[in-house]
């Protein structure tokens, strides 16, 4: 056998190569990739459900190919088009005789002959004249199409590139435009209609030719039923549909989340990670919000919800449906804004983290000036001293800027560094203290994705063996396939540990408003959430954050260009959408306690510093650092007579008639203001007459602050109105003296206030008490025009 072959060889060598030039030509004849067209960037959700999709470049609505077709067109398409599809080699003799013999005595082409295969080929040649070389072109392609690709693969070709009127290219764009459904969701008669489609496109256009596409649909429905494909009462069910009367715009439910992706994935189908229906309760919460937020002249808010321990996004509404003045398309939720408020939980667990605060401790709350700036509460008023949880359950402004020159600006610069929020990229010295007050700028997707990397930490620790992940800090994950995997336990945190996490939810379950804004209590959930809003300077930027044990939700709100709203607030905004999405969610539950990153101390039950011997004390937990805190400097130890009206000491009373207790004393300017709010606080007795005391009073300004500069105005009748001074003296009683420029102007006892007309320039103000202590302050004064 062996020799035949050989002698075959050396007698035909050139016909053997010819035959070897044109195997290998056929075996290159056929394109690696058959369609190069541009098509659309599709986004799914994680069901595989569409979202939105973007027109491809050369303005079709064409898809990624499908990777499947639907059994009900498939069928449908065979039938009609190429009823021998599944048992011929790419070409249908029979068929090409029938159609050759019309043609002849037609004396025109009238009948292509074409298979299903022969078409996706002629497909793939766009422009190609129909003639009969070129139906030998496609003949012999189709062939090599079958030896390369299934059946199945072939259908999927021809269902992703056929033509159905317009431009409108394959089926799944076809059963969205024309039908408004997933391709799989079509009926027989939607499927039939969409069948006959490829072969005369143009008889889709809305309220044309329906007699003949009813027609063509009706035909190919009971070819369907007589070869027993479909039964009868879904025949008789199938030919009353209507047909389409005009296209359905495709949905366009993450449009910002599209636009996102398109910058990475153009021309790609996407299945993300978002949840279908709640998106779709999503959008709908932000456009009922958006109908009241416009009346305010409020026109842009966004959304972001993850599942805190895959990262996974749920849902993504970059905006609101406004129009194209107010900046619709713009995505917010990557947008840099001024961070508000929200940052001033993340200073709270850094002190509570390195024993520097505990829950309780008394913070300052007073006038401050430092280095020139003046930081204010949001409604203008002073509490003197407040519990630290309280400062950041009510946002208060001045107790979070001394806590941040306290624990070091560029300490907690640093620190954020951690989280990877890309906007913070300015130095300490940039922010300045304003830092902690919305002097930074981050997007919504940051500090969402912050407050997640906070509350999967504490979840980590909780459910391995109180251990931490090195790579716990992630970025939000949107693409489905995409996981994270946490790996390398450590018993070291990366950050902020678990118990100091713990303790900043509980403050921030509080609700967080500012005062005076009782009403805000009747939105609050029943479910435990830790949540915290932000206002920007201007009232330009509205922030809502909130954690759950599995969710985390941002929510902006604003207007695009910056422009701000005396209405806008976190609390008024932004927290009513935080609630409504929360309420979609299901409830499951609060954190569980970290008890082993958690030591349980004494500490005074007023002050919230540690206990000393001489206070009421109370336990509670805090981070292991913190038994290294302050013991409390406000506790003093007094000597009363008998009847606690005054104080005294042995050169005024007997030593046996002498009562000592403890009392709650605070520096003067702090108990001015803490008095006011707390009325069980006591100042201290006076001395009783005829003691002899080497203790001085004390004095602080009130007004003015330190260095500052006070404006005399105007009334309409021109008429300059006078400056109030105000001074706070640990024994109100004494008599106080006033000058300026070394200008005796006056003197008080019991209220320390003054009234003067300074003259423009600058100005020392010193007050003298009848003990001889001495206290002064520069001013500059100004005239308004």
């Amino acid at each position: 056998m062996k020799e035949k072959i050989v002698l075959f060889i050396k007698r035909h060598p050139k016909k053997l190569l010819a035959l070897l030039l044109v195997s290998i030509a056929y075996y290159y004849c056929l394109p690696k990739q058959l369609f190069d067209d541009p098509t659309a960037t599709v986004i799914e959700s994680k069901d595989g459900k569409l979202l939105a999709a973007k027109i491809a470049d050369d303005g079709q609505w064409r898809f990624p190919e499908t990777d499947s077709v639907p059994d009900k067109f498939a069928s449908c398409i065979v039938q009609f088009e190429d009823a021998y599809f599944y048992e011929h080699p790419g070409f249908n003799p029979v068929s090409i005789v029938k159609s050759l013999i019309e043609n002849i005595k037609a004396g025109k082409v009238v009948r292509g002959g074409s298979t299903l295969t022969q078409q996706v080929i002629r497909l793939s040649r766009k422009g190609q004249r129909r003639t009969y070389f070129e139906k030998l072109i496609e003949l012999v392609l189709a062939t090599r199409l079958e030896l390369r690709a299934s059946k199945e693969g072939i259908l999927r070709l021809y269902a992703s590139h056929a033509p159905f009127g317009g431009n409108v290219v394959g089926i799944d764009v076809a059963a969205w435009r024309y039908f408004g459904v997933q391709p799989h969701q079509l009926s027989w008669a939607e499927s039939a209609t969409l069948a006959v489609l490829p072969n005369a496109p143009a008889l889709i256009y809305p309220g044309k030719n329906q007699t003949q596409l009813l027609n063509k649909r009706n035909t190919l429905l009971r070819k369907l039923y007589t070869e027993h494909i479909i039964d009868s009462l879904t025949y008789q069910l199938s030919i009353l549909e209507a047909l389409p009367q005009k296209p359905f715009p495709l949905p366009q439910k993450a449009s910002h989340l599209l636009q996102r992706i398109d910058k990475t994935q153009k021309g790609k189908r996407i299945q993300t990670t978002i949840d279908f229906n709640l998106q779709s309760q999503v959008n709908q919460i932000v456009e009922q919000h958006y109908q009241l937020l416009r009346q305010n002249e409020v026109h842009n808010a966004a959304v972001m919800v993850m599942d805190i321990a895959s990262r996974k996004v749920l849902a993504y509404v970059g905006n609101t449906p406004t129009d194209n003045a107010h900046q619709k398309d713009v995505d917010i939720i990557d947008a840099p804004r001024s961070t508000g408020s929200v940052l001033k939980p993340l200073l709270y667990t850094a002190m509570l983290d390195a024993g520097e605060l505990l829950p309780n401790t008394l913070v300052a709350d007073i006038p401050t000036t430092i280095a020139g700036y003046q930081p204010e509460n949001f409604d203008k008023s002073y509490h003197g001293a407040v519990p630290a949880k309280k400062a950041l359950a009510r946002s208060l402004n001045i107790p979070s800027v001394r806590l941040l020159r306290e624990y070091g600006l560029e300490r907690f610069r640093e620190e954020l560094n951690m989280f990877n929020i890309k906007n913070l990229d300015k130095s300490a010295d940039y922010y300045g203290l304003t830092l902690i007050l919305g002097g930074a700028e981050s997007s919504l997707w940051d500090l969402t994705k912050t407050y997640a990397n906070l509350a999967s930490t504490l979840n980590h620790f909780n459910e391995s063996s109180s251990e931490y992940y090195s790579n716990e800090i992630q970025e939000p994950v949107i693409i489905n396939h995409d996981s994270i995997v946490f790996e390398h336990r450590l018993q070291q945190k990366n950050l902020y540990g678990a118990g100091s996490i713990y303790l900043a939810f509980e403050a921030m379950k509080e609700v967080n408003r500012p005062e005076g804004e009782e009403a805000w209590e009747f939105y609050d959930s029943s479910e435990q959430i830790a949540w915290k809003t932000g206002t920007s300077f201007g009232n330009r930027d509205a922030w809502a954050i909130g954690v759950t044990q599995k969710y985390a939700v941002g929510v902006w709100v604003g207007n695009a260009d910056g422009e701000g709203r005396p209405a806008l607030t976190g609390v008024g905004s932004a927290a009513p959408i935080l609630f409504d999405v929360f309420d979609r969610l299901p409830d499951v539950g609060w954190f569980d306690a970290p008890y082993d990153d958690l030591t349980k101390i004494k500490v005074c039950s007023k002050s919230g510093y540690l206990a000393s011997d001489i206070c009421t004390e109370v336990s509670l937990y805090t981070s292991p650092n913190g038994q290294r805190f302050k013991v409390c400097p406000f506790h003093k130890l007094i000597h009363l007579d008998k009847n606690e009206q005054f104080r005294v000491n042995s050169s005024c009373l007997s030593i046996e008639d002498i009562v000592n207790k403890s009392w709650f004393v605070l520096p003067p300017l702090m108990a001015y203001y803490y008095k006011d709010i707390n009325s069980a606080y006591r100042e201290l007795p006076p001395f009783k007459e005829g003691c002899i005391t080497e203790v001085m009073p004390s004095m602080e300004f009130i007004i003015p602050k330190g260095n500052s500069t006070m404006v005399v105005t105007k009334d309409f009748d021109g008429t300059r109105n006078e400056l109030v001074f105000k001074l706070a003296h640990s024994k109100p009683a004494t008599m106080v003296f006033w000058y300026l420029d070394d200008d005796f102007i006056g003197s008080t006892k019991d209220f320390h206030e003054l009234s003067i007309l300074p003259k423009e320039g600058n100005h020392v103000l010193t007050v003298i008490d009848e003990f001889g202590n001495e206290l002064q302050r520069r001013i500059k004064i100004e005239t308004t025009s």
